[in-house]
This record gives C-alpha cells, sequence and structure tokens, in this order.
C-alpha cells in the first residue's frame, strides 16, 4: 500500500468509475482495475462493488476512504510546509466548496490564484453543505466554503459574503412577468425541493420558519439532489423552486427562468468560510484566505 494507490482509490469512491477516475489520473482502466486489486488484497478483503456499471465503495472502502483523505490531507500539507520552509512558493490546497459557491463562486477565484502562484496545485472538491462539513471534521479538507452556518462546535466559521435567494420560474410561465409572488399563492403551486443536507434547503426551511411556515406546507413534487436538476426541472415544467440568484443569472438574462421576490419571505443567506478548530492552517491556506477575501463581490443584499 502508498499513498498513489490511495490516492486512486480515493477518485474511484469520488467518482463512483473506474474509467472516470482513470482519465482523471491519466492512467489506463485496466491499472486503475490492478491498484485496487492490490489494495483488496492488501486489506483481505473487497473495497469496491461493481454495480450496474457504477463502482460503490462496501463498508470496508467506506472506513478506509475516510482514513485516506486524512492521509492525502496531511502529505499536502507536509508539501506546503516544507516548501514555504525554502521559500518556494509550492504545494497542494484541497479546498471544499458547498453547490453554490463551489459551482459559481470559487471557480473562477481558484483560477486566479493558481495563475498568481504557477507553483501550486489548488483543488476544488464540490459537494452539499453537510457533506463538506463532514469532510473538514474528518480532517480531508482544510477549507471549506458553504451556504449555512455550521452547528458542530468543532467547526470554526467566519462569514464571507451575502447571498440572495429568489423564487424561480421558467420563462414562459404565468408569474415569468411578475416581480413578486404571495407565500399563499407559492403554497399551491408545484415546488421542487433539494435534498436534505444542502445550503440552500436550510436558506429555505429557516426563511419559511421565520414567516411562520415549512416546508410541509409547500406542494413539492420533486426533490433533487443539484442545483442543476432544479433548474433544469424548472426550465421542463416540473415545478418553480427557491434558488440563487447567482446559479440562475444566465438564464435570467437569456430569458428561459425569471426570478421573482416572494411577499413577506426574508429569502437572504450567507456563505460561510469553515475550518476545523484545533488544525492549525498551513502557509498556503492562509495565503488562500487572503487570496479568497481580497477576491469576493461586495455584498449586495437588497430587501428580503
Amino acid at each position: 500500500m502508498d499513498l498513489w494507490q490511495l490516492h486512486i482509490f480515493c477518485r474511484v469512491v469520488e467518482t463512483r468509475s473506474f474509467s472516470k477516475a482513470a482519465e482523471g489520473v491519466r492512467l489506463s482502466q485496466p491499472t486503475v482495475s490492478s491498484h485496487i486489486k492490490d489494495l483488496e488484497e492488501h486489506f483481505g478483503c473487497p473495497l469496491i462493488d461493481r454495480l450496474n456499471r457504477r463502482a460503490l465503495p462496501t463498508q470496508a472502502g467506506e472506513l478506509l476512504y475516510g482514513y485516506a483523505l486524512r492521509l492525502l490531507a496531511l502529505r499536502d500539507e507536509i508539501e506546503t510546509v516544507m516548501a514555504r520552509y525554502q521559500g518556494k512558493s509550492l504545494g497542494r490546497l484541497t479546498v471544499g466548496g458547498s453547490t453554490i459557491p463551489g459551482g459559481y463562486l470559487l471557480p473562477q477565484i481558484v483560477g486566479r490564484f493558481q495563475k498568481r502562484h504557477p507553483g501550486v496545485t489548488l483543488a476544488l472538491v464540490v459537494a452539499d453543505t453537510g457533506e463538506i462539513i463532514r469532510r473538514v471534521l474528518d480532517g480531508a479538507l482544510e477549507l471549506g466554503v458553504v451556504g449555512a452556518a455550521p452547528r458542530e462546535r468543532q467547526i470554526a466559521h467566519e462569514m464571507l459574503l451575502a447571498d440572495r435567494l429568489r423564487l424561480v420560474v421558467s420563462g414562459n410561465h404565468p408569474w415569468a412577468s411578475r416581480r413578486e409572488v404571495p407565500l399563499p399563492l407559492l403554497q399551491q403551486e408545484p415546488f421542487i425541493l433539494r435534498e436534505e443536507g444542502s445550503g440552500t434547503r436550510q436558506a429555505i426551511e429557516e426563511a419559511l420558519r421565520r414567516a411562520g411556515s415549512g416546508i410541509g406546507d409547500l406542494r413539492v413534487v420533486a426533490e433533487m439532489g443539484s442545483t442543476e436538476a432544479v433548474r433544469q426541472g424548472i426550465r421542463e415544467g416540473i415545478g418553480v423552486s427557491i434558488l440563487s440568484e447567482l446559479a440562475v443569472r444566465d438564464d435570467v438574462a437569456a430569458g428561459r427562468l425569471a426570478a421573482l421576490r416572494v411577499a413577506g419571505l426574508a429569502l437572504t443567506r450567507h456563505f460561510y468560510l469553515i475550518h476545523h478548530r484545533r488544525r492549525h492552517p498551513a502557509p498556503l491556506a492562509v495565503e488562500f484566505i487572503a487570496f479568497l477575501k481580497e477576491s469576493l463581490p461586495p455584498s449586495r443584499v437588497e430587501g428580503p
């Protein structure tokens, strides 16, 4: 067993595919399969199940995955510290982003940071808020940017940026020309909800709670696991939803979607920078945090 094999194993688990993992590490699929087989022989148990063209971790594989992430994170930290000791801007940092910041905010910032520091490898992991928090807790991620304040005491968080949520409807919906709808009217409309663990869903639940309502008062017709899936569902006429303006700005500009206010509903949330309280940040992490804060657009929240 070596760190390279663990890296390949993590790629298989994360992509749920031997072929996609092979593309990511620039190896052939048989070579990736051979490395996984070597790990299974080393530990004496199956780590990956091949089910319906998907590669899913066994219970032993899930256990190994958590420890492998921690080892790989420690490897990256060692490389960064030693490079900084020698006065070099080198090293590797893995940053987590929940769906909205990870898909619509962080990629540009990561790209600009790497242009400024060409010797640095900066990886971006995108998952829902709950998963990013879990990975920071496990030590697999040093930093994360999420769409809801964590409740875990071990996680330190700092507010970064305000985000507006809006009721989003298709461009040909009867409400598309309106600027605002009342909450009782929204409660009668087919609604597409994000999955448990999503920061967007948590923000919707909190806004409804403050308005004396709840998810149970919505006419939920579908629950989807990504913002992209919700956007497509809205465009196909399955229902309406509440999403970040960042996620739909291009569709709204093109007229494919429309974004409205909900009267009496305070649809504002924040993005938070998170890290483990007991983990001393590596020099590269400190440098990236400073760059991130410099690069953020000004908050532009107006009204509910």
